[in-house]
């Protein structure tokens, strides 16, 4: 009789297999990255050494590229605005309150968004482009070898631009948007000046333009924030950066008009109306 070998030890069980991530999460995922990118550009923005140069540059092409549409678009927004306060007034007997509703829409929601949507627009899109341009050819993985933090050297200079561009834009905006209302109210619906000028002391009171300019500085914050999260995660190459800029821009026009619906209650609930 032939011995029997001993049997052999069984294999101790491998590390179970990871599951692919659900696909339904990959919003949450997406929107928890955006909100990490946040949190990491405001920390660093307190960071030394701050990129001077870089800043000086983005806030000098940003500003390039949105000042003059930004002035043309302002100028029909506020005719459009005044004009349709104007005929609703006239409809309600109150023509001496066009000046003041025209110039309080103006300040407090069409210079901001103006403003937003031509800075995620142009500048934005600029950004992102740029961002995934080098991500693609692998300069970001170079600089994080080298010790160098792509946040803080390319991110942070680029959303500090877009918020000061924001600003400045902002109160430009709002100047040439209610010179083009006092025009068409004036000119085409046979409004007097001193009722104009009259209503809009009456109604419109200083935080008003507080809001304004904080709108600004949040919008030029998230379309930078953005634009940058998009540069960051290119997907499929070149194309995938056309489609991150594209990406870019309609996440920023959606997060622009929840924001602004947020601040504006906040406000109108703190504030009290002026006279009222």
């Amino acid at each position: 009789m032939t011995a029997q070998l001993p049997a052999r030890p069984a294999a101790p069980p491998g590390p179970p297999t990871p599951r692919p991530p659900l696909k339904a999460l990959a919003p949450l995922r997406e929107t928890g990255r955006l909100f990490a990118l946040a949190l990491a550009v405001a920390r660093a923005i307190f960071r030394r050494p701050f990129q001077v140069r870089e800043f000086i540059e983005q806030f000098w092409f940003i500003a390039g590229v949105t000042i003059l549409p930004a002035a043309l678009v302002s100028i029909p927004f506020g005719a459009v605005i005044a004009l349709q306060v104007g005929s609703l007034t006239q409809q309600l007997g109150a023509q001496s309150f066009t000046g003041g509703a025209s110039v309080l829409a103006v300040i407090q929601q069409a210079s901001p968004l103006i403003v937003a949507l031509l800075i995620a627009g142009a500048g934005g899109s600029a950004i992102c482009a740029d961002l995934g341009s080098r991500k693609i050819r692998e300069e970001l993985d170079a600089m994080e070898v080298m010790g160098v933090s792509p946040i803080q050297r390319l991110v942070v200079p680029r959303v500090l631009a877009t918020m000061f561009v924001a600003v400045l834009l902002n109160g430009m905006v709002s100047v040439v948007g209610t010179l083009g209302g006092y025009f068409f109210n004036v000119i085409m619906q046979g409004g007097t000046p001193g009722a104009y000028l009259a209503s809009f002391s009456a109604l419109a009171q200083l935080p008003d333009l507080y809001i304004s300019e904080f709108k600004a500085l949040v919008f030029g914050f998230i379309a930078g924030i953005v634009a940058a999260h998009r540069g960051l995660n290119p997907r499929g190459g070149p194309k995938g950066v056309g489609d991150a800029v594209n990406q870019s821009v309609v996440i920023t026009f959606m997060l622009l008009f929840f924001v602004n619906m947020v601040l504006t209650a906040v406000y109108l609930q703190i504030v009290p109306a002026k006279g009222g």
